[in-house]
């Protein structure tokens, strides 16, 4: 199974590990050790520990630098969306590293292949056995390849507000004038009603509505978002 991994992470993320007992170690539960007691292996709790910290810095070094007028504690929603397990999980799941773990019998048939938890752990020991193997650049290569092309598809925006995402999102090649016009204010004193668009160098890309105008405006973000993601 383990050189099976081998090809497949060559195949697929141009990735050779120097070291293959440090990627057998990322994908062995303790499971399988324990009904291997005479092959002398490891499991990934150790890696697992390291990889964790790895992600976090590189995740939270490169949310600081692309959104510079997010303040800490938007920053630490937007890190703790983005370093969890259910995205972790995903992200395993996604690059089909539940097909290679070693599991022990009694695990397997428990279903344990498919538990967020366990998937969430194996991408964070596999990270940390790529550290050791290969250093910081090549996690970058991998962790900008698998996990922040998210930030674009929309992934992580209940974390940061969509008048934000839409921000970034348009401005990713250069600056771009973004610009919310109320179109119209209705209602009552008690029932207001806002109706606004959002234009990007002075086209509009989509309105919204809303019972203030910050609603009306995170509708239209959001609206222009979905509207700009179809098109990629």
């Amino acid at each position: 199974m383990i050189e099976e991994l081998q090809d497949y992470l060559a195949k697929e993320f141009d990735i050779h590990f120097s070291d293959p007992r440090l990627l057998a170690e990322a994908f062995t539960q303790a499971s399988y050790v324990n009904e291997h007691p005479n092959q002398n292996l490891k499991f990934y709790e150790r890696i697992e520990f390291l990889g964790d910290a790895v992600l976090e810095l590189i995740v939270s070094e490169y949310i600081y630098k692309r959104y510079p007028e997010l303040p800490q504690g938007r920053l630490t929603r937007l890190r703790a969306a983005m370093v969890c397990e259910d995205s972790f999980s995903k992200f395993a799941k996604e690059c089909h590293f539940d097909q290679y773990i070693r599991l022990g019998h009694g695990e397997e048939l428990a279903g344990a292949r498919q538990r967020p938890g366990l998937l969430c752990d194996i991408f964070e020991s596999f990270v940390g056995a790529l550290y050791l193997d290969q250093g910081r650049p090549a996690v970058e290569k991998f962790v900008q390849r698998v996990i922040f092309p998210k930030l674009d598809m929309g992934w992580f925006d209940h974390a940061v507000d969509a008048k934000t995402s839409l921000q970034e999102f348009l401005q990713r090649d250069g600056d771009v004038l973004i610009e919310y016009h109320l179109l119209e204010e209705s209602g009552t004193e008690n029932n207001p009603a806002f109706h606004v668009d959002v234009a990007a160098d002075g086209q509009v890309i989509a309105d919204g509505q809303g019972s203030s105008k910050k609603q009306a405006e995170m509708q239209a973000a959001q609206r222009a978002l979905k509207k700009l993601r179809a098109k990629k």
